[in-house]
């Protein structure tokens, strides 16, 4: 099917394109695949600007202070207030819409409304963890380019173990192992990151590789339970998701050992901020040219690094 921009009719679900559809009520049903299938967004710091105006968030960014000794006697030591701050702009306004004729409306089954409301929430989450990954070029000292520009990224060598990343250079030799996972872990330990709300994203091909180490397939990373929102276990502490999102940082083409690169991530809640100042919400109006009702559903929020050092890329094969 070829999409089209309103007034258009390119897209439009008809009689023909679809059999068996009644559209009821989309909000709820949307809303429910969107959250269903969020997954870095569900493992950062989440914000609510609903209702509020402006089109700029100003967030603090507080420095960590120090105890001080504090004698008998003597005043407390106040901490010096050198707080910077955050700015994320509003920015990011998607929607997913479809016209429904009435003629389909009134033939139609209840089925086929449930993959529209999926494939609604599905596309509007997918765009929203997109523009989350995508922050990863920013973390460290990147400056939200390439993700060569950041001293946070690295990946597996199978030689020196866990090196910096550069265009090129990860082959099909390098495999993710224990030992490089903990040293990754090690680079959050000296940024000072807290121990806890820490997630490890993975694309699927590493899921793969990790299943091929015994002790990844063990009871201490696998649970039993279903898959919920990505999550497939839990390593050293660190919760572990698969993201088929997972951003490429090489395609095929460019790199010489002939397979592309994807981005796992390492992070903490407060490495990224998801600000939302128009929730996934649901519309409708209807067409008397088409003699068929609008559906949209759309979303506006922004996102932005928030502790950019707490933050790490492995460069996988993917």
């Amino acid at each position: 099917m070829t999409d089209s921009t309103y007034p258009n009719m390119a897209g439009a679900v008809t009689n023909t394109s679809a059999a068996t559809f009644i559209p009821e009520i989309w909000s709820d049903e949307i809303r429910a695949a969107y959250e269903k299938n969020l997954i870095l967004a569900n493992v950062v710091k989440k914000m609510s600007m609903t209702g509020k105006k402006g089109d700029i968030i100003h967030i603090p960014a507080p420095i960590r202070g120090d105890a001080h000794v504090k004698a008998q006697a003597t005043a407390v030591t106040i901490q010096s207030n050198v707080e910077s701050e955050v700015q994320i702009a509003l920015d990011k306004h998607y929607e997913y819409s479809r016209i429904i004729e009435d003629i389909t409306e009134t033939q139609a089954l209840a089925s086929l409304r449930n993959f529209y409301t999926s494939d609604a929430g599905y596309a509007l989450s997918r765009q929203v963890d997109t523009d989350l990954f995508n922050l990863g070029k920013s973390f460290g000292t990147g400056d939200g380019t390439l993700w060569t520009n950041t001293a946070a990224a690295f990946f597996c060598d199978a030689t020196n173990g866990l090196t910096a990343y550069a265009d090129d250079t990860v082959t099909t030799a390098d495999v993710f192992t224990d030992a490089c996972f903990r040293d990754l872990i090690q680079k959050q330990d000296d940024a000072d990151v807290p121990m806890d709300n820490r997630a490890f994203v993975i694309p699927p091909s590493l899921r793969n590789a990790i299943m091929g180490i015994e002790r990844y397939v063990s009871s201490d990373f696998v649970s039993g339970e279903p898959v919920q929102n990505g999550k497939i276990g839990n390593l050293y502490g660190i919760d572990v998701y698969i993201s088929t999102n997972c951003p490429i940082t090489e395609l095929a083409s460019a790199n010489s050992a002939g397979g592309q690169i994807r981005a796992a991530m390492l992070v903490h809640t407060d490495t990224m901020i998801l600000a939302e100042q128009v929730g996934v919400r649901s519309q409708t109006q209807y067409k008397q040219e088409f003699l068929g009702t609008l559906y949209t559903a759309d979303t506006l929020y922004g996102v932005k690094t928030y502790r950019p050092d707490s933050g790490f890329i492995m460069a996988v094969n993917g």
